[in-house]
């Protein structure tokens, strides 16, 4: 699997993820500067955790317009796959790659503990993960409590796009989610830190078939015959234009 972590001012996640994807077995990510205006030819986008320009004005909401989003949604339109864990779910949302928002923790504090999560479906993300199964991985957020209006929650209930969803919730969001993907499903965003859960050294290795997952879909091809449906799907408004 060929793929590249985006980093930001602030990013501070960009290592763990590369690490874990070369456990999970892909190839070594490349590092793009949040200023490039192209991104390499690659399966996988990560957007990493951390405080991207310092959460200035919100979470995600100044890396949303950085140069580099553009080519991340046109990779998206195409097809390719994106994962934005933590703050890269908030950025995510702000470049409105996925629908709603993060909001800040229900009591206002940070939270940083592992949490139960199931997973709700079988995704490109999470095939290697049985559906319903319980796995338990690291938080560090405080702007974590996923909001949304009642006709997107139901939306997403109603099409499966739930990915994750907190046994033990640590934040307030609504219907306890954890992760959503995108309408197409090649957009995957949650809060907990599966790259901190890859070996056994980090206390446990249940975030490690999430990248697995993505090995595996990408070695198997099974894109090829999506990418026309895929490229409809997401054919709305999906250029982010820096200001």
């Amino acid at each position: 699997m060929r793929s590249v972590v985006v980093v930001f001012p602030g990013s501070n996640r960009e290592a763990d993820a590369a690490r874990a994807i070369r456990i999970a077995g892909g190839a070594a990510p490349a590092m793009v500067w949040h200023r490039e205006t192209t991104l390499p030819d690659v399966d996988l986008v990560v957007v990493p955790g951390g405080f991207a320009h310092g959460d200035y004005l919100r979470p995600g909401a100044i890396a949303a317009r950085s140069p580099v989003m553009r080519a991340v949604a046109d990779h998206a339109a195409r097809g390719g796959h994106v994962l934005g864990v933590c703050n890269g779910f908030q950025v995510l949302t702000e470049a409105r790659l996925l629908p709603g928002t993060l909001m800040r923790n229900a009591g206002l504090t940070f939270v940083c503990r592992p949490v139960r999560i199931r997973v709700e479906a079988r995704t490109a993300f999470t095939s290697a993960y049985s559906r319903g199964a319980t796995v338990r991985l690291p938080t560090a957020h405080h702007d974590g409590n996923y909001r949304a209006d009642e006709e997107t929650l139901a939306r997403l209930e109603g099409e499966g796009r739930v990915v994750l969803r907190y046994l033990d919730n640590p934040n307030g969001s609504a219907n306890d989610i954890a992760g959503i993907t995108n309408e197409a499903g090649n957009v995957l965003g949650l809060m907990p830190h599966p790259e901190d859960a890859v070996e056994a050294l980090h206390g446990s290795t249940d975030g490690l078939a999430l990248f697995q997952s993505m090995v595996a879909h990408a070695q198997s091809g099974a894109d090829a015959g999506r990418r026309p449906l895929l490229e409809r799907l997401l054919k709305r408004d999906v250029t982010v234009r820096p200001p």
